[in-house]
């Protein structure tokens, strides 16, 4: 019989996406999502061993809010909106520290 302690935590296994599957599972093609990539909109969390471009979940929070940004700004302005927000919080980070 085995015995668990009250402090034993799992860790949750972080859930990685390819390419295909966010095309499945979003509005958007291949190549958009390659070419937001290319932008900088949105990163890859790691790479497969083969080369494939693996995200995290967060990728989907992220393209949901293109889709919000893009009924009225280009993508050069959504860009440069994320740039200024990344910019902002790790200006905020440096200082806390």
């Amino acid at each position: 019989m085995i015995q668990e302690s009250d402090s034993t935590v799992l860790q949750i296994p972080v859930k990685l996406y390819r390419i295909g599957e966010l095309v499945s599972n979003t509005p958007f093609s291949r190549q958009t999502i390659h070419n937001y990539t290319i932008m900088g909109l949105i990163h890859e969390s790691q790479w497969s061993k083969g080369g494939h471009r693996l995200y995290d979940e967060s990728v989907f929070k992220r393209l949901s809010r293109i889709i919000q940004l893009r009924k009225t700004k280009t993508l050069v302005e959504i860009k440069e909106l994320f740039d200024k927000e990344n910019y902002q919080y790790e200006a905020a980070t440096d200082d806390s520290e």
